[in-house]
């Protein structure tokens, strides 16, 4: 069967952008995060004060001298101040000797 001539015809465009951004490794797991500083960060949505209060809890527990640089240290990292939040997160993480983030609590 042919196509009739008073059909339409669309060019196809791949739906998917080029892709820009370099993968990049991760760093390796730390293996015990007793004596080691964690950091929380927080967009101020879903509960996280409740379910950082429960972490904290639980890995103080199973880890001695964990310490917390609490997600009130570091600011919301989803509202108005943003930008500036994430722009000086490295040299804020740095200056406060974190060795480990907690970062997406949500749904």
């Amino acid at each position: 069967m042919t196509a009739s001539s008073s059909e339409p015809r669309y060019q196809v465009l791949w739906p998917l952008g080029k892709i820009d951004v370099k993968a990049q490794n991760a760093s390796a797991p730390i293996a015990d995060l007793s004596g080691k500083t964690v950091c929380e960060l927080w967009d101020y949505i879903f509960r996280g004060d409740v379910v950082y209060t429960m972490l904290r809890e639980e890995l103080r527990a199973r880890y001695p001298g964990i310490k917390f640089v609490e997600y009130s240290e570091i600011g919301n990292t989803h509202g108005p101040a943003q930008r500036e939040i994430l722009a000086n997160l490295p040299e804020k993480l740095r200056s406060l000797g974190v060795d480990a983030v907690i970062s997406g609590i949500g749904a």
